[in-house]
């Protein structure tokens, strides 16, 4: 079975491998890490950093995405991920050129945290629509359904609450922008809390000319690319907002956010969207059953007095109990579920 794939990320494709364990006689054509098959293009000809290169390379795009159309003829099914700036316009054109072949939708986009419209797009453009978390099934009328969250089959290790740690995990993100706002401050903490081991977990497919450019001297951190093994052998984590909060959690490793926008950005999503929660674990366990997780420390309130003082006041025991019951709210992981769909 020939499977057209556009999964533009490398947090897809992790979820794409993971995928793959539990298929049998299933080929990848499309867009999708070179590691996992012959792609018509690997995911580091699609990076783009910032708006201008986005615009610089527009044309480029429409370009590429025509060709996956002429190459879905070869498919007998289509599995878009994420990526909904580039998937949602081509899932359009996909359904118009071959409206009897099935698209299947997996990692939805964020709908319910802005641009609602995406949703009838999404019901009319595809057939199937996967969704990760139980509440965003709510936002659609029948496609869609809950199928598990990857993480749940991906983190294969986990924190002991009992134990003793020496170490503090330090995640600054992966964009160059987040990275330079709160390494500095990072960098303050790690100072004053030198009885502890500082590790800063650097995104696995970063090169080293990649890491000098955008960090610097770190020469005072021990370097980790393993995020779960890392995470789970700490006694404490400070995070940039992202998928790792959610990570930390299901790990059961105390953490706090931390995290500086853009004024603009910052300014958009409290004001227009009215995001009252920006770390992931904390927006899907308030859904849940309305309480949180972890503490969130955002633009002004970055600062070491704050930071230091959520270290060392944090209580253990009510982190585990509020990240149990998240893990709980998740059920069970999803690739063998994806899997099945695939090959049905």
């Amino acid at each position: 079975m020939k499977i057209l794939v556009s999964a533009l990320e490398p947090s897809s494709n992790l979820h794409l491998k993971e995928v793959l364990k539990h298929t049998k006689n299933v080929e990848l054509i499309g867009i999708f890490d070179k590691n996992l098959g012959n792609p018509l293009y690997d995911i580091s000809d699609m990076a783009i950093m910032g708006v201008v290169d986005a615009l610089k390379k527009l044309r480029w795009f429409f370009k590429v995405a025509d060709e996956m159309v002429a190459l879905a003829s070869k498919a007998d099914k289509i599995l878009l991920m994420d990526s909904s700036g580039f998937n949602l316009p081509l899932a359009k054109k996909l359904k118009k050129q071959y409206p009897n072949k099935e698209i299947i939708y997996y990692i939805l986009p964020q709908v319910w945290a802005s641009r609602a419209s995406r949703v009838k797009k999404l019901e009319l453009y595809c057939d199937k629509l996967l969704g990760i978390l139980p509440f965003e099934i709510d936002y659609y009328k029948t496609k869609a359904r809950y199928i598990g969250h990857p993480l749940l089959d991906e983190i294969k290790t986990s924190r002991q609450n009992d134990k003793t740690y020496n170490a503090i995990a330090y995640m600054a993100g992966s964009r160059g922008s987040e990275i330079k706002r709160l390494l500095p401050i990072f960098k303050e903490v790690a100072l004053k809390l030198n009885d502890k081991k500082a590790i800063l977990i650097i995104p696995k497919h970063f090169s080293q000319q990649k890491i000098d450019d955008l960090y610097g001297d770190i020469s005072s951190f021990e370097i980790s690319k393993d995020t779960h093994k890392t995470l789970s052998e700490v006694d404490y984590a400070f995070i940039c907002s992202g998928t790792a909060t959610l990570e930390s959690a299901l790990i059961g490793t105390p953490f706090c956010l931390v995290y500086i926008a853009k004024k603009i950005d910052f300014f958009i999503g409290t004001k227009i969207f009215k995001i009252k929660t920006v770390g992931l674990a904390n927006i899907i366990l308030s859904r849940h059953n309305g309480s949180f997780l972890h503490k969130e420390f955002l633009q002004d309130d970055v600062n070491l007095e704050n930071i230091l003082n959520e270290y060392k006041t944090h209580d253990k025991n009510i982190f585990s109990i509020k990240a149990d019951e998240l893990k709980n709210y998740l059920l069970h992981g999803s690739s063998k579920n994806v899997a099945t769909i695939l090959e049905s």
